[in-house]
């Protein structure tokens, strides 16, 4: 009886044992084959989501016209794969970009966003504390997900007073600085600082004309194509 419970036990370890064999490579097999899909799957192609105001979109162009649509013949030129949202609303505050951000970030998933906000805050007047608590939630929700941040400095006139000025022109580095983003620090350079800066703003002195698109393309593409590398 000993002897039969003996062999009987000596059948069900060497049972076991051959089991824990036989499934051993198939499961290393299984890892293997993971890993191997995860090394051969192409890389998820760049999204760059825009949010911006007027300058962004379009206002008072012949679509595709404006920087953005600029962009994308950019990357194509560049031959580097990508797809541009432009989310942009004429008239846009950063209060109005960050009540609409979580639903943009979550519809189109960007591996990249790009704020073109706060020139609107100060035509309005707007208490800069505000902008900056705007602009800082906006580039930390972006980066939760995962986003690279590029930010776009706006400047005022002077006749808005040399303070206000000078400490809105501070805002967007000071943000870019606090959070680790990039920054354009004027999105109008070459635009509105040349020596005849009305030829190249529409009648209403606010919106610069098409002519002026590329330069405006020109100041933010060198700092968004080191953000694709």
């Amino acid at each position: 009886m000993i002897r039969y419970q003996q062999r009987r036990h000596f059948i069900l370890s060497a049972s076991i044992g051959l089991l824990v064999g036989l499934s051993a490579p198939h499961a290393m097999a299984q890892t293997a084959a993971k890993a191997a899909n995860a090394a051969t799957a192409p890389a998820r192609q760049p999204v760059i989501l825009v949010l911006g105001d007027s300058l962004s979109a379009e206002y008072g162009l012949a679509r595709g016209t404006g920087w953005v649509a600029l962009l994308e013949k950019q990357l194509a030129q560049d031959k580097m794969s990508a797809t541009v949202v432009n989310a942009s609303v004429s008239g846009e505050t950063t209060s109005g970009g960050r009540s609409r951000l979580a639903a943009l970030l979550a519809q189109h998933k960007p591996s990249h966003v790009v704020i073109e906000l706060g020139g609107n805050d100060a035509l309005r007047g707007l208490p800069l504390k505000n902008t900056e608590e705007n602009l800082t939630f906006m580039t930390q929700a972006a980066q939760k997900v995962g986003a690279k941040v590029l930010l776009v400095g706006m400047q005022v006139p002077p006749n808005y007073g040399t303070d206000y000025a000078n400490r809105f022109a501070g805002l967007f580095a000071t943000v870019a600085k606090a959070q680790k983003a990039a920054v354009v620090p004027f999105f109008l350079k070459g635009v509105a600082d040349g020596p005849d800066p009305t030829r190249l703003f529409q009648p209403d002195r606010i919106h610069p004309r098409a002519e002026a698109h590329p330069q405006m393309l020109a100041n933010v593409w060198p700092e968004l194509k080191k953000l694709l590398r």
